[in-house]
């Protein structure tokens, strides 16, 4: 029963962070080193595609349109850029695993991102205000998104969602809702990508009989409703509210963890 608590506790702390922009990664970890207990990378990937899922359902109907009316050239041109930056990002993740690079374990790197990681976020939203309002998704932001997507996955802390939706902001799209709406989208087929890669490499490992599925199950669940009122939550605040809240929340916590976790910790 203790370990189900757990479990649940880790999909709504996963549903709750994965798409606003404080770390979903970063958070899962803290989590578990201050007494959720650590999960394998598949129960860590599967219940982040929950959340992902969640996005899928809210964001269908545009989805649909992209893929339904691909002949009409503005259709076209968002679906290529939406590849182009899943590929730069499917190309430096394969890079980095193959180079034997593995996500901290410690708390520390973590609290640094966070921290650093907010103050950045202030500093771009205030850059971001001074330019004309932008819907347009332009060549430079695609690619960009793709670099800034896998920075954040190497650098647990940094928020995938944070790194692409100012990664945005900065280099072209200023209107907020237009900048999350292809961060989000972009982040759809590289979250099923990941869980997929990282089933393949359990299964072809043997590791699928050690592996907790009914926890991966229900962590998968509660993440995907969890997520998907969050998501519909922050989709309404960002039309009329700015993300210095969430910056500032960032630097409270990684603050608080500096002071509180010793270093290396």
């Amino acid at each position: 029963m203790t370990d189900l608590l757990h479990v649940i506790l880790l999909g709504i702390i996963e549903g709750i962070t994965e798409f606003l922009p404080i770390s979903s990664t970063g958070h899962l970890l803290i989590a578990e080193k201050f007494g959720l207990g650590a999960r394998s990378d598949l129960f860590n990937i599967g219940i982040q595609a929950g959340a992902i899922l969640a996005v899928t359902l809210i964001y269908w109907k545009r989805i649909w349109q992209l893929f339904t009316q691909w002949r009409d050239p503005a259709n076209r041109d968002y679906l290529l850029k939406l590849a182009v930056a899943f590929l730069i990002t499917a190309g430096i993740g394969f890079a980095a695993v193959k180079l034997g690079f593995k996500l901290p374990e410690t708390v520390t790197p973590v609290a640094w991102a966070l921290v650093i990681g907010g103050f950045w976020m202030i500093a771009a939203e205030r850059l971001a205000a001074r330019q004309p309002e932008r819907s347009e998704v332009t060549w430079k932001v695609a690619i960009l998104v793709g670099v800034a997507q896998m920075v954040a996955g190497i650098f647990p802390g940094t928020s995938r969602s944070a790194a692409t939706i100012f990664a945005a902001m900065l280099f072209g799209t200023s209107n907020r809702a237009a900048a999350t709406e292809f961060a989000f989208l972009v982040g759809i087929p590289t979250m099923y990508a990941a869980t997929g890669y990282e089933l393949l490499k359990v299964v072809k490992g043997g590791g699928a009989a050690h592996e907790d599925w009914t926890a991966l199950l229900v962590g998968f669940v509660v993440s995907a409703v969890v997520a998907f009122v969050a998501v519909k939550w922050l989709l309404g605040y960002i039309r009329s509210h700015r993300f210095t809240p969430f910056a500032v929340y960032r630097i409270a916590l990684g603050a608080a963890l500096l002071l509180l976790v010793p270093a290396g910790g």
